[in-house]
């Protein structure tokens, strides 16, 4: 197991499946990237397998993603297993958790589509009037939205500063938001997250609104968009179609505590 702090490298290895491995590119932006710590299994000097720990958050974040039954990921987590915190949450391509049972009890948290913008065309097919940007003035409304609309919601505000969420109000206050997780103008990459409507207001097409005003506005700074979602959420994977997005990989979702 080798320590990389190379981008170019690291970039060269992530870009043989840019949507699979999204959130890493957008990870190697200067925004991001003091909070990173890459690790790789190499044969012969040659990169087969890239993990990433990332500590922006006061939860670390593993990303240990792979085409399904790579020798190579599963070699690199066997060796990473001893390295990690005592408690993480994690992206696992399917198969690679029994790797961590050993040292760690692993409370799932549901299997995850990964999806990417394949037919950004259909954007234009969608009303987006009344989604207006958000910004740092905005944190503490939205706060209080994510609180009600979406509890247990990961939120980073310093999101805010890249000027790439959006939000729908009605009678002054938020009822639906869209942002990003990921957004790198340098490496073209963009990763949404943190959407939600009011409950009340859902199936109202509220969230493709203020989504595909965001992605219309992402597109004039990066050329790959793609998203997480819930397997089981069927309502969102058909706003997420609607608007031109397609599967394009699976993994699996754990909370981490060592045993």
């Amino acid at each position: 197991m080798k320590v990389l702090t190379d981008k170019t490298i690291i970039e060269l290895f992530l870009r043989r499946n840019t949507a699979l491995h999204l959130y890493e590119l957008g990870d190697l932006d200067d925004f991001f990237f003091p909070y990173t710590t890459w690790y790789a299994h190499q044969v012969g000097g040659e990169t087969k397998a890239i993990a990433l720990l990332y500590r922006g958050t006061e939860l670390p974040v593993l990303l240990a993603l792979d085409q399904p039954g790579s020798p190579f990921m599963e070699e690199l987590l066997v060796q990473l297993a001893g390295e990690m915190p005592d408690r993480f949450y994690c992206h696992l391509t399917p198969g690679l958790e029994g790797i961590l049972k050993a040292k760690f009890r692993l409370d799932p948290h549901g299997a995850h589509h990964k999806m990417a913008l394949s037919r950004p065309g259909k954007l234009k097919d969608t009303d987006t009037a009344g989604a207006v940007p958000l910004n740092a003035s905005d944190r503490e409304e939205i706060l209080n939205f994510y609180a009600s609309s979406y509890p247990g919601n990961w939120f980073d505000s310093r999101m805010l500063e890249t000027g790439q969420y959006f939000g729908i109000r009605q009678g002054g206050h938020l009822v639906s938001i869209a942002g990003i997780h990921v957004y790198s103008p340098k490496y073209k990459v963009a990763a949404l997250g943190n959407i939600a409507t009011l409950l009340e207001l859902r199936g109202q097409g509220l969230g493709t609104k203020v989504t595909a005003a965001l992605c219309q506005n992402l597109l004039k700074t990066v050329d790959v968009i793609g998203l997480n979602v819930l397997g089981g959420n069927a309502g969102a994977v058909k706003c997420y179609r609607k608007l031109g997005f397609e599967y394009c990989g699976e993994y699996n979702e754990f909370m981490a505590h060592s045993v």
